[in-house]
């Protein structure tokens, strides 16, 4: 994972945030089509969930008068889906990239952004989990969800 730098406050930690909602958004287009039954009504709810979140961010911004990021057309993938292996391989990823920019508004956050931002990281660590167990990977969790490896 590339290293950023730190946001310099919480509007700054939540564009981060809101441009890996984005990201995630986009990438389970990519994954669903790979996957079958469970796995993809899976995906489905991820997407939904990533959706409901960016959607909150954009108002949320909007409504304090921040800059709100601009979503791209496209995102580059860390690697070819081809798959269901890749496609299991990737859901993990952006749970856990998404995590991190999370993780990374903890502390330029209070009160219930603070909040938002905690519930966001720990829904994306939690999937992050169950996709590893759907893919077989070990460890099914990380001890520090959203920090870099």
């Amino acid at each position: 994972m590339r290293h950023r730098q730190a946001p310099s406050g919480p509007a700054e930690a939540l564009g981060g945030a809101l441009t890996a909602e984005y990201a995630a958004v986009w990438a389970y287009g990519v994954i669903g089509v790979r996957l079958a039954d469970a796995a993809r009504t899976a995906a489905r709810r991820a997407e939904a969930a990533h959706r409901s979140r960016r959607d909150a961010l954009v108002l949320q911004l909007s409504a304090a008068g921040g800059t709100v990021p601009a979503d791209k057309a496209g995102y580059t993938l860390p690697f070819p889906v081809t798959d269901t292996a890749s496609a299991l391989r990737l859901a993990v990823e952006v749970e856990e990239r998404t995590a991190a920019f999370w993780r990374a508004a903890l502390p330029h956050t209070t009160g219930e952004d603070r909040n938002r931002a905690l519930a966001a990281l720990t829904d994306c660590a939690v999937r992050a989990t169950r996709w590893r167990r759907t893919a077989g990977v070990t460890p099914v969790t990380v001890a520090f969800p959203g920090r870099p490896t």
